[in-house]
């Protein structure tokens, strides 16, 4: 499979968990909210690593993600919007790793929080 191909699947999947994050956000269930917009964060870094350097790393925090997306010029603005939201990555950083590892529940108002985090950074894909 082509790297743009893999680039397509990997924003269709990240579009997909951002729609899931809504729609359980508007069920109430705030807990798969910020995990799935944590999801939409993660796999749409990944298409633009792949798509820009020829591969991404097989890990999972956002914020090494960032690190390695500070080698793309043409993304400057993004790990500017990253950088401007370090609290609200590390709450979604934790979304990711406590929802499946520990009892954490989430507030409607984090949930939002994390939502809005992955609207805006799916924008820079004109994803939404």
């Amino acid at each position: 499979m082509s790297h743009a191909n893999e680039v397509k699947i990997l924003r269709r999947r990240a579009e997909a968990f951002y729609k899931r994050a809504l729609d359980s956000l508007n069920d109430g269930d705030y807990d798969l909210t910020s995990f799935l917009s944590e999801q939409a964060v993660q796999l749409f870094l990944k298409s633009i690593l792949l798509e820009e350097l020829g591969d991404y790393p097989k890990i999972h925090l956002i914020s090494n993600l960032i690190s390695i997306l500070r080698k793309v010029q043409k993304y400057e603005s993004l790990v500017k919007f990253f950088d401007e939201n370090k609290l609200k990555i590390r709450l979604m950083e934790d979304a990711y790793i406590l929802s499946r590892y520990t009892i954490r529940e989430y507030t409607k108002e984090e949930a939002e929080i994390l939502l809005e985090v992955a609207k805006e950074v799916l924008k820079y894909g004109k994803v939404y």
